[in-house]
């Protein structure tokens, strides 16, 4: 069934879907980066796709190739029992100008994963309600998981922030609701 997804693809995109292939029963598109998000969206609510399931969001560095990621969605479609690796290609080989509509409007899973996506790789998701390092603390300095990256980098110290809920970047809704283990007595606030 995959296959048709990407038979229906090819002849509502044409030149817009850059390649595809199949391998061991994953059916892989790529996809030109300005199209994106209407692709996605496309997938998401044509009935002869219904790709509602999103599954994961990630990115890939090759440092010698231009454009230098991929970003990789990884779609299925519950009723239809089909699955898509959809991808696109963004940024030089420096890593600028990696750049992408967010798709977090059409699969509310894509907000973290997107998050998670720039604040590792550096790949700004353009609309993204809350564009934000998830993993790393705001004073990081870099993308680690670009192939660049110099392993033995040293980070600026920042200070243990007291009273933290007021300084910290999470909402009310997110964090810890356990709370938090200090470092100066080794409890839980």
């Amino acid at each position: 069934m995959s296959q048709q997804l990407l038979d229906i693809l090819k002849s509502t995109f044409g030149d817009a879907v850059l390649e595809t292939h199949s391998q061991h029963g994953d059916d892989t598109a790529v996809v030109a980066a300005s199209r994106w998000a209407e692709i996605a969206r496309f997938l998401r609510n044509d009935p002869r796709c219904d790709m509602d399931l999103f599954v994961d969001l990630c990115a890939v560095d090759y440092p010698r190739r231009e454009p230098r990621f991929e970003v990789v969605l990884h779609i299925y479609s519950i009723g239809k029992k089909h699955r898509l690796r959809l991808k696109t290609r963004v940024g030089d080989q420096d890593g600028d100008g990696a750049e992408l509509d967010t798709i977090t409007s059409i699969w509310e899973g894509a907000n973290w994963l997107e998050r998670e996506t720039y604040d590792m790789m550096g790949i700004v998701f353009r609309g993204h309600p809350d564009l934000r390092r998830i993993l790393l603390y705001s004073e990081f300095v870099g993308h680690p998981l670009r192939k660049d990256y110099p392993a033995d980098r040293t980070q600026p110290l920042v200070p243990y922030r007291e009273g933290y809920e007021k300084v910290a970047p999470f909402g009310p809704n997110e964090g810890m609701s356990f709370g938090r283990q200090t470092h100066r007595t080794g409890k839980f606030e």
